[in-house]
Formats: C-alpha cells, structure tokens, sequence
C-alpha cells in the first residue's frame, strides 16, 4: 500500500454503526486500509444487539492509535455521527456506514481532486449493491459545470459517503440536522452547497452502497418524499439568491410536482399507504389539476376506506377484464 505524501492531510472517517456485524470489519479496513492518505476512523457503536462491539473492540487492537470506539445507546445514525464529528481531528471528513465501502484509491482521488482544484468537497460515483439488487455504476453530471442549484433542488446529489468535505464547512452548517430522519443525507448536502459552491467531480465509481431492502428509512417512500420536500423548501428559503434564476412554474415542478409525481407511482404500484400520504399532502398544498380531482379528494379519506375503495376498484376492473 502507497505511503502518504509528508504534509498530507489528516482524514476523519466518520463511522456510525447499529447491528452491522456481518459487514463492520470489512467496512473499517475499507476506511483505514486507504492508500496514500492519512486517515482516522471514529466508530459510534449505537446500541447494537449483535456483535458489532466485540468486532469494533477487536479491531481496535488491529488499528492501534487510528480507531477510536465511542458508544451511544440506539440515539440513531445523525445523532450518532454528530457524536463521531465532536471526536474527529481531521481537516477533512469523509463519511461511511458500517455496511458500505470504498475502492482502495477512492479517498486518495477524492482528496487529490478537492486539494488541487482548492475546492471544499469533491465527490465521486458509487454503485448500489445488495441481494436482489441491480443497479448499474453511476457517475453523476459534472454538477459544477452546469445548473448545480437545481441539479441539488431536484434530488439529493450523492450518497453520504461518496464525497469528502473539509472539516471548516462540516462545522459552518451544525453538523447534521436531526428532524426528519429519512431526509437528513440530502439535507446536510443541500446546507453544504448553500455555504460553499466550490464542488469538484472525480469521474470514478469510489463508492458502494449496500442495500437491505425494506428495512431501511429511505424505503418509506412517502416519508422519505415529504421529507425531501422539506429539505428542498428549508434550502430554497435559506438561499433565494442560489435559485432565482428558476422560474417559477420550474421550482413548483422539482418540488411539489415531485410530491405528485410519486404519489402517482405509489398507485402504480399499489403501495397505498404512500399514495394516500401524498396525494394527501398535494391536497392540502393545492399542488393538484382538475385532472387529479378524484386522487385528491378521496386521499382526505381516513386510509382503510381509501384502500377499501382502490381494493374493490382492482375486483371490479378484473371482472370486467375476465368477462372479455
């Protein structure tokens, strides 16, 4: 493994962990394996039931001096790395859950792009992996070279752990927010840009996201949805100048016509509880058109008549299809 230049910059790898066991161990060589960087990983243990502590306290003594193992009891994965960041020497942050991992190089090439483009966070491509799952590597746009304030409206522009950011930022926006759970990722990003604009892209696949299917927050998609949209309006009502030269019917369009969007795909797929939730929403926003009247009022129904409704439409529309 290549050394680290002499004046490279020390690297804080923050670590939050609840119940990873089968996954910890390969996720802290992946931070602290890293070639040609100096880097430090700070492990929050948050109430794990498994075997995530002996694993942590074990690695330690494989780590000497560049693991350090802080416990908190199930306070959740913001709060958790709040609690990392407070321990974290490092001018640069990097963030990595304990079922994720890097490429060898990848914090190498980070920090290289982000130190000689004097930029404060460069990011990179990642991959979702997981039983089950198919998903291409994806290399984001260039966001810099293009319209980043809406590239950053429309959706979040990378997961946690595929960008590096200098510590000085980190601490200018409070760490993480701690409201809506399911949005906090994207909300911390969106706080990020509003604070510095200076984003360079490294053009790799670095980073690996492993998926666990409907376990995770982020697969309650109305949740995960109204959220966005929350992190969308707090970052538009923070920074109006970053996204003026949006018109209008654009900011409704990436914002609420979002919310719409997905609660139209929610029917689609017949998960009923998100439609309900959002066309809900979109009610109250008066975000609908004449052409979503009947979703939108039948989502002020208490939701087991609204499913029993959509329930025996499907019965009536297969009768019809079967009498053919």
């Amino acid at each position: 493994m290549s050394e680290p230049a002499a004046g490279t910059p020390l690297i804080s790898v923050v670590m939050p962990c609840h119940n990873a066991g089968p996954y910890l161990e390969e996720a802290v060589c992946s931070a602290l394996d890293q070639e040609a960087v100096r880097t430090e990983l700070v492990l929050v243990d948050d109430g794990s039931t498994d075997d995530s502590r002996s694993i942590a306290d074990k690695l330690v003594t494989r780590y000497p001096g560049l693991l350090t193992v802080l416990h908190s009891e199930r306070l959740g994965p913001y709060p958790a790395r709040n609690l990392a960041l407070k321990h974290a020497r490092g001018e640069l942050i990097a963030f990595l859950d304990a079922d994720d991992w890097w490429e060898p190089d990848a914090l190498a090439k980070l920090q290289s792009a982000l130190l000689t483009s004097a930029a404060d966070i460069a990011y990179c491509g990642w991959q979702n992996v997981g039983t089950g799952i198919t998903s291409a590597p994806y290399v984001p746009p260039a966001y810099e070279a293009e319209d980043a304030a809406a590239h950053f409206v429309r959706t979040c522009p990378w997961p946690i752990h595929a960008a590096l950011i200098r510590r000085r930022v980190v601490d200018a926006v409070g760490g993480f927010s701690e409201q809506r759970y399911s949005a906090m990722d994207y909300h911390f990003w969106l706080r990020a840009y509003g604070h510095t604009q200076r984003i360079v892209r490294v053009p790799e696949v670095l980073a690996y996201y492993r998926w666990h299917g409907s376990g995770q927050v982020s697969a309650v998609k109305w949740r995960q949805v109204l959220d966005a949209l929350w992190a969308q309006q707090d970052f538009i009502s923070r920074h109006p100048d970053l996204v003026a030269h949006i018109d209008p019917s654009g900011m409704v369009d990436l914002t609420e016509g979002r919310v719409l969007r997905e609660a139209y795909r929610a029917v689609w797929k017949r998960d009923l509880l998100s439609a309900h939730a959002l066309f809900r929403h979109a009610a109250k926003a008066g975000s609908g058109k004449i052409g979503d009247m009947r979703h939108l009022i039948t989502a002020k129904l208490p939701l087991p008549l609204y499913k029993k409704l959509f329930l025996l439409g499907d019965a009536l529309t297969g009768a019809l299809t079967n009498r053919k």
